[in-house]
């Protein structure tokens, strides 16, 4: 089936990309822009860790990972589930492979082999690519305006989808500029999300243990805990328990200032257990020794230094050891944040992703106002909502033509 209906999707990431593929695959002549000289590059910047496409924990559980956003994003989850982005990227040739943690990742561990086929089978289904686009708004007449190397143009869509990201990672395309072309009340203010903070341990902590990990550790903040790997960085600390907690411990820091993460240096032990295994030690031992023997690295120790009881009896010691308290006093930028919160809110568009203010005009992706942690739950959502905010397209259009 084909469709004199021409389709602009603005944005090349996941969710732009997904939804002109579930376009043309409709038959839709749809064009594709985006401000960069090449398709995908967040996409590919994701890929250097290894492309954590998606998950393949019970959906129940995967759903919760979106908080309050579950019922807001479950439909198009439920219709673009996790196995079908899986089947998705075989069907591209590019076989996946469960980790140990439930993770989701194309076998070769890179985005670009994905996103070069992708965009092969895009091309080859008739999208069309304007690169070097940058999306201003509309004009008097409705027509989409782009800022070109050749100057102003003025694009007439029968439907746009608009797949502009959030505002992390600006340098890859996603600046968040597109905040200043909709209503001030449409969108939430950007805040970063999986993202690192700074620390009261001190510069010199800082500089002497940059880059170094605290490995397997349990972090916990007001009720919700997190395990996993903790680096060092410049200034404070980063990594998937911290990126976790990330929307509670910003909200925390932004209201008060600080917030205090809790630390389980050693959670494979109850702290029986350890007790046990101190008591065990020789009493001349130095505490440093003591430390290195029940399995704690030089970092880890540093970072208990402060938390150390005052009397350091076997007991106290595996206390202190499971209940480090950690001071944070910052949040890294948005800019350097692994994703962002904020962006178009849920009051602003219909059960389709379409814009109230702008019928015609649908919205997908991280420029979405959700948040979820690291683990292949963020690409899923913004493939889903992209393939959703498609078939929002067809239906408009449907209804529309008769």
């Amino acid at each position: 089936m084909s469709h004199t209906s021409h389709i602009a999707v603005i944005g090349t990431g996941p969710a732009g990309l997904s939804a002109a593929e579930a376009l043309s695959s409709r038959g839709y002549a749809v064009s594709v822009f985006d401000q960069m000289p090449s398709a995908g590059r967040k996409f590919l910047l994701a890929g250097r860790s290894g492309l954590n496409l998606t998950h393949n924990e019970p959906l129940e559980k995967f759903l919760d990972r979106y908080g309050a956003q579950r019922d807001w994003l479950e439909f198009a989850i439920r219709a673009y589930p996790p196995e079908a982005l899986r089947s998705w990227a075989e069907g591209l040739g590019q076989a996946c492979f469960t980790g140990t943690s439930g993770r989701v990742f194309p076998t070769v561990m890179k985005a670009s082999p994905l996103l070069r086929a992708w965009l092969a089978r895009l091309r080859a289904k008739g999208v069309v690519f304007e690169m070097q686009h940058r999306w201003i708004g509309w004009d008097e007449d409705d027509l989409l305006v782009f800022e070109t190397p050749q100057g102003p143009k003025h694009i007439k869509a029968a439907a746009t989808i608009l797949a502009l990201g959030g505002a992390s990672w600006a340098r890859m395309g996603s600046d968040g500029r597109w905040t200043k072309t909709l209503p001030e009340s449409e969108v939430a203010p950007f805040k970063p999300s999986n993202c690192g903070f700074r620390t009261d341990l001190g510069q010199e902590f800082q500089e002497r243990h940059q880059g170094d990990v605290l490995h397997s550790v349990n972090a916990a903040f007001e009720g919700a805990q997190a395990r996993g790997d903790i680096t060092i960085t410049h200034e404070g600390i980063e990594g998937g328990p911290i990126y976790t907690l990330s929307p509670p411990l910003r909200d925390a820091v932004l209201k008060d200032g600080e917030a205090c993460v809790e630390l389980d240096l050693r959670p494979a032990l109850s702290e029986g257990e350890l007790t046990e295994r101190i008591a065990k030690i020789r009493p001349r031992e130095s505490l440093s020794n003591k430390l290195r023997k029940i399995g704690l690295s030089a970092v880890a120790r540093a970072v208990l230094r402060g938390s150390l009881p005052a009397v350091q009896k076997p007991e106290n010691l595996a206390h202190a050891i499971k209940n480090v308290h950690l001071r944070l006093i910052g949040i890294e930028t948005v800019e350097r944040a692994i994703s962002s919160a904020g962006g178009l809110r849920r009051s602003a568009l219909d059960d389709c992703f379409m814009l109230r203010s702008r019928p015609g005009v649908f919205a997908a992706g991280e420029m979405l106002d959700w948040e979820a942690p690291t683990g292949g739950y963020l690409l899923q959502a913004c493939f889903a909502t992209g393939v959703a905010a498609a078939l929002g397209v067809e239906s408009w259009l449907t209804r529309n033509a008769t």
